[in-house]
């Protein structure tokens, strides 16, 4: 696994990155590959840990400590040191259908669990992942694979997410014809719409949804559920059914001036502009020459500050309700688990280039939207807090005096999402708790006869790789359904999550 002294020997490199000022007047992907040699140094890093628990996939304090997908890590870093790049898109594929994708957006809980992360930094997992499955596409590697034999099974599957299309995938590649209903008039789901594209460059999107038509999927766009095809529709023409449509119910603020123009879920403000970027049309959502201020401190929310930069805001603001992440892991954030610790993202490596100054705020409560008097928002009232350390816990108590008004023509909100969208799960008759689909891991079963659920619809929000995940364990629940048996791989033993 790697060179035995590598660890030791070599330190992590990061890909280079377009310079920040330059990057933020197009649309482009703003991170480069590594070279071949610079990646075969960092495969070499990849120590021979007795336990790799960097492929294990665990929920551990909380998080998810290791890969949920059991990528077989030190296995395929191995065959990069060695320059062997074909058997190592081999091994990738195996246990991940889109390393595409997670080379790119997933937040790397394998490299938390990276045993070398104890004392240094951790083998840099993600990046030699994207490399391989780029190699693969660019060499000619991947190439459409064709079912020798169908079984006469029809499936749908609703949603052309991660997990709806990694089901899709597996269903396909055992011999089901699978059709896959996307309302959206293109497919891949937040995949497409969700994620700007400096971050998952739409090609790439575009280039596997291509393949997977390629190999026998069909995908049936601009189509909703119980709006243009009823549920019944579904039960009566397929021998099965996934519902796969994520947890896109947003979280919101409900608060003075909610109802001002001028204020947005994040997702709708992503997808607005996504959606001009591929139609080559002008956003109706725009940050041009206006004072933005995005609430949330997360992936999603950084994803909005970079989207405003390049509208061309004038001054672009995140605020967040927690405190400041520590430098280091803190006593109950130890390794193995997902480190919880201050990052800087792409978007505010960008912001910090224009600005020059980090436009972060920590511990601020938003309290009031405030009009400009023509149903407009000027503004947004705060009020800072303070964390103390109490025999109950840690609590927020307000600071005196530190109320604030901050201007604001543009105010999106991204402070996250709380389940799924109950009108095609009632209109179904899905039972559903707390917001999600009521459906066992390892079963994956709704209470309708036929019809299976996987991903943020029945998980909850969480990781693209448990997306992959469930849809890969949830097409093996099909197909047992469907054929008595299965001989599609399982992610891991059946448990109840």
């Amino acid at each position: 696994m790697g060179k035995a002294t590598g660890f030791i020997e070599i330190s992590r490199e990061q890909p280079k990155e377009r310079d920040p000022k330059t990057r933020v007047s197009d649309w482009g992907g703003y991170q480069e590959r590594l070279d071949d040699e610079a990646l075969k140094r960092q495969g070499a890093r990849c120590m021979s840990c007795s336990i790799p628990f960097c492929h294990m996939g665990l929920e551990f304090n909380n998080t998810t400590s290791g890969c949920p997908i059991h990528n077989l890590i030190p296995e395929w870093n191995d065959l990069v040191y060695k320059g062997k790049w074909k058997e190592a898109l081999e091994r990738l594929m195996l246990t991940n259908n889109f390393p595409e994708f997670t080379g790119r957006v997933c937040p790397a809980p394998c490299e938390g669990a990276c045993t070398v992360s104890m004392n240094d930094d951790a083998v840099a997992i993600k990046n030699i992942e994207r490399a391989i499955i780029d190699k693969g596409f660019e060499m000619g590697y991947i190439q459409p694979r064709i079912p020798k034999e169908r079984t006469g099974k029809k499936i749908a599957i609703i949603g052309s997410g991660p997990s709806g299309l990694a089901s899709a995938d597996q269903l396909n590649q055992a011999g089901h014809s699978v059709d896959v209903y996307e309302k959206s008039n293109r497919a891949g789901g937040l995949l497409t719409y969700g994620i700007p594209n400096m971050k998952l460059e739409k090609d790439v999107v575009a280039r596997r949804i291509k393949l997977l038509e390629d190999e026998g999927i069909t995908f049936v766009l601009n189509t909703e559920i119980g709006k243009d095809i009823q549920p019944e529709t579904l039960k009566r023409d397929y021998d099965s059914v996934i519902v796969a449509t994520g947890a896109q119910h947003a979280r919101d603020l409900p608060i003075k001036g909610r109802d001002l123009n001028g204020i947005h879920l994040a997702m709708d403000y992503l997808t607005d502009q996504t959606k001009a970027l591929l139609d080559d049309k002008p956003t109706t959502l725009t940050a041009k020459e206006k004072d933005v201020i995005v609430i949330g401190g997360g992936d999603t929310a950084a994803d909005c500050v970079a989207t405003a930069l390049r509208q061309g805001a004038k001054s672009v603001r995140q605020f967040a309700i927690n405190p400041v992440p520590p430098k280091f892991r803190q006593p109950m954030n130890e390794w193995p688990s997902y480190p919880f610790i201050f990052k800087n993202e792409y978007a505010h490596h960008e912001a910090k280039a224009i600005f020059n100054q980090d436009i972060r705020e920590y511990l601020i409560e938003t309290h009031a939207f405030i009009d400009d008097g023509e149903g407009n928002v000027q503004a947004l009232f705060t009020r800072q807090l303070e964390e103390k350390v109490t025999d109950q816990g840690n609590q927020y108590e307000r600071v005196e005096n530190g109320d604030d008004v901050w201007p604001a023509q543009l105010i999106i909100v991204a402070i996250g999402f709380v389940g799924a969208e109950m009108p095609l799960l009632d209109r179904f008759g899905i039972k559903t708790e707390n917001g999600r689909i009521s459906a066992k891991y390892g079963q994956f079963r709704t209470n309708i006869e036929g019809v299976f659920a996987s991903g943020d619809a029945r998980r909850g929000p969480s990781l693209i790789v448990w997306a992959i995940n469930e849809g890969r364990e949830v097409a093996k629940e099909v197909d047992e359904y469907l054929m008595g048996k299965s001989y599609l791989p399982s992610v891991r033993e059946k448990q109840a999550i």
